[in-house]
């Protein structure tokens, strides 16, 4: 055993140029080990050493394991051979080895959004994802002969692969599907194709916009207002649903339906219903504007909004807030804020992260040193070196930055931020990097801190409920009962009430 271990490394010291660095990693301070003891790596690897490493060229990366194959065909016995060296499995997974080798460092939260995810490592066992769906990608080895084409026997081709159910997989969103991790269109994906979505609001069956507007005239029409029906009908309709409502609405009587609601609505369930009336994008515009003006800025909603929208989502709200506000997005932030923050922000505001979902793992451990080097092994910190990582490198790298970081520093990169980073910018960066790892816990965070306490932060708790309900907020519940222990319903039952509390409610969906 002791000896395939020490050839494990050494394969692994030869497949990335450049690391481990000669004199060991991080490089040692002069005089001393920064580990206060032997350099990296230590003699006997801890027990999520590089077999880790593995898990993720093997999950992105096919053309590393077809050129190691000879090599790793040693280290690897039985179930654990990567696959696209030998034929996959017909009926789907192999067993998943003891363990797995995606199992999350020890003494991190395995809410890992889905990289590598607990219980077991699918990719392993599935066709390694760039070539999806049938058919070898051009420059990549092709597979030995006897193996499919990658893709699936029996079964359709398209399906998204991290989320196939499976033996051996927790419930609950271990992959996050807000966020593309599998191939496929290049244009930005909001969620899963195969899963439909997992808001709680979908498009309602047998819809008919003028039957709608009617019941939304009766509702408002005379003394006195029929909230239930207004809570009924627009609280089952999808946003899309709800444009073509209003324009039925001005076709039939002429008036304007936001103009009507308006005037019968008050209070916060007016704002909730005025927000889910809104386009996403006209919505995010017109809460970034309220965010900015006025005396202070709510810092947390810009970041929320910027951190966790997809580059289609941000260039399509640039266009918008220009031409509702008669100025650019960037405009509106540099008049603001400033320094770092403002930086991160501007950054967020282009909307051109990087979309692939191929991990290169030479480039992942670089990202990692630079990281090290700008924040915990210097004096100061290097603020623009993490802006310019955790703002343009594609999700699922980050992802393996963020794992790769946690252990070879031994430390999560949340902390690090933390020791190195204070006020809006402390919050900018651990609020990117968590929506990275996991944006529904992202969320759950968000709308527990918004009702904890005396005084509910309305706007966030509208914000998120209207904004999420057609993207994530399954996820999002099942993330909020997984970190608190109490449903999402329940919490805003307690802490809301009247028709405010019955249209949150609705967009809820259900207890848990």
């Amino acid at each position: 055993m002791h000896w395939s271990r020490r050839t494990e490394v050494k394969i692994f010291a030869m497949s990335y140029p450049g690391y481990p660095p000669a004199g060991g990693y991080p490089p040692a301070a002069p005089g001393s080990s920064p580990w206060g003891g032997a350099a990296y790596p230590p003699s006997n690897p801890p027990p999520i050493g590089l077999e880790n490493v593995a898990g993720y060229a093997n999950q992105f990366n096919p053309n590393y394991m077809a050129g190691m194959a000879s090599n790793l065909a040693g280290t690897f016995g039985g179930t654990n051979v990567p696959q696209g060296i030998y034929p996959s499995t017909p009926g789907g997974y192999p067993p998943v080895p003891p363990g797995g080798f995606g199992q999350p460092p020890s003494g991190q939260q395995p809410s890992y959004g889905g990289y590598p995810p607990p219980g077991g490592n699918p990719p392993s066992g599935m066709p390694p994802y760039p070539g999806y769906p049938g058919g070898t990608v051009p420059g990549q080895p092709t597979p030995p002969p006897g193996q499919q084409p990658m893709s699936y026997p029996g079964q359709p081709p398209a399906t998204y692969p991290a989320q196939q159910p499976m033996p051996n997989y927790p419930p609950g969103p271990a992959v996050n599907p807000s966020m593309p991790s599998y191939p496929g269109t290049a244009g930005p994906t909001v969620s899963p194709v195969t899963h439909g979505s997992r808001g709680t609001v979908t498009d309602a069956p047998g819809f008919d916009p003028l039957r709608d507007a009617e019941v939304l005239r009766k509702a408002m029409k005379g003394l006195g207002t029929d909230e239930q029906a207004i809570i009924d009908c627009l609280g089952s309709r999808s946003n899309k649903q709800r444009q073509q409502i209003i324009l039925s609405f001005k076709t039939a009587y002429g008036k304007d339906l936001i103009k009507d609601l308006k005037s019968e609505l008050s209070g916060n369930f007016e704002r909730t219903i005025l927000a889910m009336m809104k386009t996403p994008v006209m919505f995010d515009a017109y809460e970034i504007k309220e965010a900015i003006k006025g005396v202070g800025t709510d810092e947390n909603c810009l970041i929320e909004i910027l951190a966790s929208r997809s580059n289609a989502h941000i260039q399509e709200l640039n266009r918008v807030y220009k031409a509702e506000f008669k100025k650019t997005l960037e405009e509106a932030i540099k008049s603001d804020t400033s320094g770092h923050f403002q930086r991160l922000l501007i950054s967020l505001s282009q909307g051109n992260r990087d979309e692939s979902t191929s991990v290169d793992m030479s480039l992942v451990q670089k990202d990692v040193q630079e990281l090290y080097a700008a924040g915990e092994n210097r004096l100061g910190t290097d603020e623009s070196k993490f802006n310019a990582i955790l703002c343009a490198r594609s999700r699922a790298h980050l992802r393996a930055v963020f794992s790769e970081y946690q252990r070879m520093c031994n430390r999560d990169i949340e902390k690090s931020i933390c020791r190195e980073m204070s006020g809006d910018l402390e919050k900018g960066m651990l609020a990117v990097v968590k929506c990275l790892k996991n944006t529904p816990a992202f969320f759950a965070e968000r709308l527990q801190k918004a009702m904890k306490g005396a005084g509910t932060k309305d706007r966030t708790l509208i914000r998120i409920m209207v904004s999420r309900s057609e993207v994530d907020l399954l996820d999002i519940r099942a993330e909020y009962k997984r970190m608190y222990g109490r449903s999402l319903y329940a919490d805003i039952t307690g802490d809301t009430s009247g028709d405010y509390r019955k249209i949150l409610l609705k967009l809820c969906g259900g207890n848990d």
